[in-house]
């Protein structure tokens, strides 16, 4: 019984994915998420359902427009996959537990809004408010049903208010601007999420994997030393690794 629960999740979840890809790509440019339906966007035609498959229509097509034949990008099926293989992974984890079915909801949404952070500030160079407002509802009702109130608070004031302030220092002692206003709100959201603690050790560990990546970058001469870079990515790549496996990044960072 339970495996016919993971497939349909696996399905569920790849579904999700594939709004996501709209999200990800219309939200950014101003689009209406909704509408209209999606088209390539090569030839603009607009893509039947049995072509906006999950996955598969990518497998069929052979990676190319039913149209105009030109490649579809790689992008569009990874995400599908990633959203299904993770959402399954929070399956297991959550939903068969004592209030699990709840907790597995809240944290695949916000895992969601996690990809398209991601692939957002990769793009664009921003984490849209729109987002962070509805992670922000999905950390507050966390906090509601699994949290405590005061570790939301003292979370929310280390994760906005500290990186505020050395943001601010840093603009006014070197002119130039250390953090984007998305950052800052979001690892705000993530201390009401997880308290301060782990928001203490999330803004450590991306500022070091920004600097690791950033620095091979500089170094393959794939980025200027002074071309701005989006940091988000390492924010989510750090926050989805304590979403998705709490247990070990607890055990060996907190203690």
């Amino acid at each position: 019984m339970i495996s016919v629960y993971a497939i349909f999740c696996f399905i569920y979840s790849s579904l999700v994915g594939s709004f996501l890809n709209v999200v990800i790509y219309r939200l950014p440019l101003g689009m209406d998420i909704k509408f209209p339906r999606s088209k390539c966007v090569t030839c603009e035609k607009k893509i039947p359902w049995y072509c906006n498959l999950p996955i598969l229509s990518y497998v069929f097509l052979l990676g190319k427009c039913l149209y105009c034949k030109k490649n579809i990008s790689l992008r569009y099926p990874f995400i599908e996959l990633l959203t299904g293989l993770l959402g399954l992974l929070l399956f297991y984890q959550h939903f068969f537990h004592e209030q699990g079915s709840l907790k597995f909801f809240i944290y695949f949404f916000i895992l969601c809004l996690f990809i398209c952070h991601f692939f957002i500030d990769l793009d664009h160079q921003i984490l849209p408010d729109s987002l962070n407002i509805i992670l922000l509802i999905l950390s507050v009702l966390h906090t509601f049903f699994y949290g405590d109130y005061m570790l939301s608070i003292w979370g929310f004031a280390i994760g906005f208010g500290a990186t505020l302030f050395i943001t601010e220092l840093f603009y006014r002692l070197r002119g130039v601007q250390g953090l984007g206003g998305g950052d800052i709100k979001l690892f705000g959201i993530l201390g009401i999420l997880w308290g301060p603690q782990i928001v203490l050790n999330i803004i450590f560990l991306s500022c070091l994997l920004g600097a690791i990546i950033g620095g091979l970058l500089i170094l393959s001469k794939k980025l200027k030393r002074d071309e701005p870079m989006a940091f988000g990515p390492y924010i989510i790549i750090v926050s989805c690794c304590y979403l998705l496996f709490p247990q070990y990044l607890t055990k060996y960072l907190l203690y």
